[in-house]
């Protein structure tokens, strides 16, 4: 049977499903009837000899009022089950075999693959609702977010003209907008990426579905922002009897909102079975391999203290304001500040790590001590490189500019965009040494060869270009890119963020074996202080332009003293039963400064008090 392209739903009203056959009552998920049995689903790309099968034989069931989280790497087939239960494959995509019942309250169970498309629209979107990965390419940059939720509104339900906005205006109240009404009148590209993620909430919980599949729902958002959605979810849940398929990579947030799990590998199920018995006795060895991947705070680890030990790298006075933009007449706006009297050094062969959120100034930072934007007058960047002599990046112009961009490389936070598609990887891996005029052209193919080898690719794939690589394999060609030059310190912004956790963990442990085997110093940028964890040697927290707390990395998870920082660890998910998002301390962290308790509060930014350092080498911004 084929899929169809995404159908513009014709208006039937379907309504929000009886609540008394939605309701959760006293009974577990377990003992709850089940809402949508799927068995045998198979997907193939393509058709004939030519077809690729992408999903094979999956079968998993859900209750009502149960969450099940389908966990697998990029490519293993669980987002493709979950479109093809809607029927919105890509195009070129079929549903070539299985069934998939949904019991509706009010009739017979129906099949969601074999349905006929007038009755599928009534359910979709109705009925059952989906949230997908990537706000900003789902929502229209065309539309105001009350105007796209108020259309599903309109499609499903005989809501009309000011009824349909109240509906929208009380969703928007129960998934956290501060402000409705501008919620309601607001572009997509005027929110936060939080909003963002709760506008594309909204839109699939408007019409009150019985069924929610969540895309990766968070792997966009900052940690702090993932836990507050992830709670809001289980809130919604709770409140409206619904169930939930959660599609992820990351065990931890299967820890902190799974009833039960299912685990796909290549296209098929691997293994099934309740949350706890998943997570705590795994029976299959890639379920296995995906836990032990999963990122974790460090526990009993020896407490280094003191300060920077020959800094290789380092920043004084460091601040970056941008002048605000101007919206129609009047008075003009005021400027903002992304970096503020920021203070750090990188020792040599050591890793600091800059945490925070997303609008923080991290990147910032790195780009402006790698002048690839100017800092505000007064700040100082200086190297001393391995040969003794020490500069003053910012008054570096010319080739000396360009020596120094020689010694410190950068390796970007996304492989896709950071490498040309048009380019060979022998061409990608050998352009540094053109433009820095390194050996002849042998020698030079030489190196790459070389460079493949030490980032664990295989030389004989010089010849391909990107596209035939897996995204942890383009992230290892960035890697080899930046060591070209044979640099002595890599600023890494981001390296990892968008990868699979299993793959996570092999750039991380790539990054470490490079780091001790050729004496490398890093500048490592994250959001997450779990990727960080086992890296960094030092880690400085950043919070809307300034440095929070800064300290050795082992003594900043076993004794945080800013709440901004006791909210980023507690935000951080963990496949680990017994350790679940501590969401309290995210809200008393995660606010603004003028909310944070003392001596750590302040109001405007000229009343923020200085950094402390309460033990050696252990900075925190507060009062003294």
């Amino acid at each position: 049977m084929g899929t169809e392209p995404p159908e513009t739903p014709d208006g039937r009203p379907a309504g929000a499903a009886d609540a008394s056959a939605r309701a959760a009552g006293p009974a577990s998920p377990a003992a709850r009837p089940p809402l949508l049995e799927v068995s045998g689903l198979s997907v193939a790309f393509g058709r004939g000899r030519l077809g690729m099968q992408v999903v094979s034989d999956v079968a998993f069931s859900v209750r009502r009022g149960e969450t099940l989280a389908i966990v697998g790497e990029s490519g293993s087939g669980k987002t493709v089950s979950g479109k093809a239960l809607l029927r919105i494959l890509p195009k070129g995509a079929w549903v070539t075999g299985g069934t998939a019942r949904f019991h509706l309250p009010d009739r017979e169970p129906v099949d969601l693959l074999s349905l006929p498309g007038s009755e599928l629209r009534a359910i979709r979107g109705g009925r059952i609702s989906m949230i997908f990965q990537e706000p900003m390419s789902s929502l229209s940059p065309l539309h105001t977010v009350g105007a796209q939720t108020v259309e599903v509104v309109r499609l499903h339900t005989p809501l009309r003209g000011q009824a349909a906005k109240d509906r929208c205006l009380e969703i928007f109240d129960q998934v956290g907008f501060p402000d409705p009404n501008r919620a309601w009148s607001a572009y997509p590209f005027e929110l936060s990426g939080g909003l963002r993620q709760r506008a594309m909430i909204a839109m699939a919980m408007v019409c009150k579905p019985d069924l929610m599949i969540a895309d990766e729902p968070t792997t966009a958002l900052d940690v702090t922002t993932q836990a507050q959605v992830l709670d809001l979810i289980k809130q919604l849940q709770q409140e409206m009897g619904l169930s939930v398929i959660l599609v992820t990579h990351d065990l931890g947030v299967v820890a902190n909102m799974a009833d039960r799990v299912t685990v796909m590998r290549k296209g098929r199920v691997v293994e099934a079975g309740p949350v706890k018995d998943i997570l705590e006795r795994p029976g299959h060895g890639y379920t296995r391999a995906l836990i032990a991947a999963a990122p974790e705070l460090p526990e009993g680890k020896p407490v280094r203290r003191g300060g920077v030990r020959d800094p290789i790298f380092w920043a004084r006075n460091l601040s970056k304001t941008y002048p605000g933009r101007r919206k129609g007449f009047g008075a003009p706006p005021p400027d903002v500040k992304a970096v503020q009297d920021v203070e750090l050094a990188v020792g040599r062969g050591e890793t600091l790590a800059i945490v925070g959120e997303s609008g923080s100034g991290k990147s910032t930072i790195a780009k402006l001590m790698l002048r690839a934007e100017e800092p505000d007058p007064g700040a100082e960047v200086g190297f001393k490189g391995a040969d003794g002599k020490t500069v003053d990046v910012t008054q570096l112009s010319g080739e000396a500019l360009k020596t120094f961009r020689s010694k410190v490389q950068i390796v970007f936070q996304d492989p896709y965009a950071s490498l040309s598609p048009r380019m060979a990887v022998m061409d990608i891996l050998t352009e540094p040494l053109r433009v820095h005029h390194r050996g002849a052209d042998r020698e030079r193919r030489e190196r790459a060869a070389e460079l493949m080898r030490q980032v664990g690719l295989s030389p004989e794939h010089l010849s391909r270009f990107p596209h035939a690589f897996s995204g942890g394999q383009r992230q290892r060609i960035s890697i080899a890119r930046a060591l070209a030059l044979q640099p002595e310190l890599l600023v890494c912004d981001e390296p990892t963020s968008a990868l699979d956790v299993s793959v996570q963990a092999q750039v991380l442990a790539l990054l470490k074996d490079l780091r001790d085997e050729l004496g490398l110093s890093y500048l490592f940028i994250s959001h997450d202080l779990t990727v960080v964890a086992d890296l960094a040697d030092r880690v400085a927290v950043m919070r809307r332009g300034r440095i929070v707390e800064q300290g050795p990395a082992t003594l900043l998870f076993q004794d945080p003293r800013h709440p901004y920082t006791k909210a980023l660890i507690a935000a951080s998910p963990e496949p680990d039963l017994s350790r679940r998002l501590d969401l309290a301390a995210v809200a008393r962290g995660a606010g603004a400064p003028d909310t944070w308790p003392e001596p750590f509060g302040y109001g405007s930014d000229d009343q923020a008090p200085g950094l402390l350092e309460v033990e050696p080498g252990h900075f925190v911004r507060c009062a003294a």
